[in-house]
């Protein structure tokens, strides 16, 4: 395994994992399993016994945010530029000229702070996020701002240049970190959303995970009582788990799912899968449409239960697929998510299953077009 395509490594490990068994855990994921992080009683969770249902502005934001991408392999890297981005003004200008609506911003923050408490931010690392989201808000979009790739906390192997820390503490820190971020960030406008943690697994088991969330989301309204927060089901956010996901008793909130189906034709050629998915799958047949709207209908179900938007944080298809696929495909995805409601964020900007090419610096239109809506 390498991480230069983190996220469709995450991607595969995610199906293959799933297939073996739906509560498999691995070597790290046992070691850390058994207690919660010392000290966690000190971040009080938000109750999660009658969820309201979203606000009527957190449903008109939903619905503004529209169409978006994601700045992947970019500040999510163990350092930036470590997997060959990062962040340029030119991508930023980029996609505020396009018509996107929303940029995913995924930061990995567990790796620019200090491992002993109170676990501060690197102050140089703070201030270059804060650079990228103070721009991305003048250009009037929405910004979804993440916590991605903290490997310790899903008890996965960490990735080269990653460092760990006392298991004891994971927890506590994740919850730190977030009470960090959320006073840094605490004055910007409502169009600055908060997601808690990209594809929580392993580890992070339904249990775990619906009482750290309401714990972190506690944290955030220390210093962001009405700020919008994006919160995901365990089992990578993938929309089967939406039954096990216990909302907090929060009105500013929309829930997340991701889709990558069919992955044999999403991923095919991605020599980090084991056996490398074989190239030449085309898309999309009948079987396959209903595969990748599949998620979005169990979202859908979901929502109008639960009361809350839902936001398709990642969808698309790696750069080994044939491109009329690859466009019909990301059309077919897009069509299905709107017509449901849902706004969404493209995986992603410029790397493995990039919409824009960042060497001739330019869109491939195919896709841009399948995104944005328009005739091919």
């Amino acid at each position: 395994m390498t991480s230069t395509v983190p996220r469709s490594l995450r991607t595969a490990l995610a199906l293959v994992l799933i297939l073996m068994s739906a509560t498999w855990v691995g070597p790290a994921a046992r070691t850390l399993a058994q207690e919660p992080s010392a000290g966690i009683e000190e971040f009080p969770a938000t109750p999660s016994d009658h969820p309201p249902g979203a606000s009527p502005a957190v449903w008109a934001a939903a619905a503004a945010m529209g169409r978006g991408v994601n700045f992947g392999n970019m500040l999510e890297a163990p350092e930036e530029g470590a997997w060959g981005l990062v962040v340029r003004d030119e991508f930023i200008d980029a996609v505020a000229a396009a018509g996107f609506t929303t940029v995913r911003l995924p930061v990995r923050w567990s790796n620019h702070a200090a491992a002993a408490a109170p676990f501060t931010i690197d102050a140089g690392f703070l201030d270059r996020v804060t650079s990228v989201v103070d721009k991305l808000l003048a250009r009037d979009l929405y910004v979804v701002l993440n916590m991605h790739h903290y490997h310790q906390l899903d008890g996965d192997p960490l990735d080269g240049g990653e460092f760990a820390v006392d298991d004891a503490v994971v927890d506590v820190r994740f919850l730190t970190l977030w009470r960090q971020i959320a006073e840094h960030f605490r004055d910007e406008p409502g169009r600055l959303l908060f997601e808690l943690y990209n594809e929580p697994h392993r580890r992070l088991t339904a249990a775990r995970w619906n009482d750290l969330a309401a714990r972190a989301l506690g944290v955030i309204r220390e210093a962001n009582p009405d700020r919008i927060v994006v919160i995901g089901p365990v089992n990578w956010n993938q929309a089967t788990a939406l039954s096990s996901l216990r909302l907090p008793d929060d009105a500013d909130l929309i829930a997340t799912i991701h889709d990558y189906r069919p992955f044999d034709f999403t991923h095919q050629g991605a020599d980090w899968v084991r056996p490398i998915p074989p190239v030449g799958v085309t898309c999309c047949d009948a079987g396959q449409r209903a595969a990748a709207a599949a998620p979005l209908t169990a979202a859908k179900a979901w929502a109008d239960v639960a009361g809350y938007p839902v936001f398709l944080g990642e969808f698309g298809a790696y750069s080994k697929a044939d491109m009329p696929s690859r466009v019909t495909y990301t059309r077919f995805v897009r069509e299905q998510a709107e017509a449901r409601g849902f706004p969404w964020a493209y995986w992603e900007l410029a790397a493995g299953f990039g919409v824009y090419d960042p060497v001739a610096h330019t869109w491939r239109v195919p896709l841009e077009d399948a995104l944005l809506g328009r005739d091919p």
